[in-house]
């Protein structure tokens, strides 16, 4: 009779298993959908709702919540999600080939910087705050960094200014960058041209 109850268990078991599965990949595709519907909303350039986010995606409220506590672990998600494609994207690039000069501009004119997620940096500000969003986005940024402190070490670029002075002012250009195309101002490939630009000419000014 052990034996029987025992075979039932482990045959339950494994059912329990292969149903599981199936659920695992439901959940997968519905977190991924109200993603996708959270970055359309940011996108319009306004605050956004969970409300309207589960409208856009498709499912209820209920939904939502049952995968995200709030509008801010959506962001947090959103964004988290953006840079470990960021991070895909710049190994594409191969960053350590070529000259400094060129890997920075293939890096800057990556469309995961301008673009591909219009409106999501302003709602990160916004639910997470500045200094989040700038711990969030380091270890990108230090793919810059690492090309940045290669272009210094061969001369390419200058060496007077602190490095973590440099990367602060294109921390800050890059962002800029991504507010006026955002707005409007100016297309993606305008301000990506422009952001390059401006970034070479700060790391080569003065070098010595």
């Amino acid at each position: 009779m052990a034996e029987k109850t025992l075979k039932r268990t482990r045959s339950g078991g494994a059912g329990g298993a292969r149903e599981a599965a199936p659920r695992r990949a439901d959940a997968e595709r519905t977190i991924t959908a109200i993603l996708d519907a959270a970055l359309r909303c940011f996108a319009d350039g306004t605050d956004t709702t969970v409300t309207e986010i589960a409208k856009a995606a498709g499912v209820g409220r209920v939904t939502v919540y049952g995968h995200f506590d709030s509008l801010e672990a959506i962001v947090d998600a959103l964004l988290t999600r953006s840079l470990a494609e960021a991070e895909t994207m710049f190994d594409e690039l191969d960053p350590e080939s070529g000259t400094a000069a060129e890997a920075i501009g293939r890096l800057l004119h990556a469309p995961w910087i301008l673009g591909r997620y219009r409106g999501l940096f302003e709602a990160a500000t916004r639910h997470l705050g500045p200094r989040k969003v700038r711990a969030l986005h380091d270890r990108v940024f230090a793919r810059v960094e690492a090309v940045v402190a290669r272009g210094r070490q061969s001369g390419e670029f200058r060496t007077d200014l602190p490095l973590p002075w440099v990367m602060t002012t294109v921390y800050a250009l890059a962002h800029a960058a991504v507010a006026e195309a955002d707005a409007g101002r100016m297309s993606p490939e305008q301000a990506a041209d422009l952001l390059s630009g401006t970034v070479l000419d700060l790391l080569v000014a003065g070098r010595r």
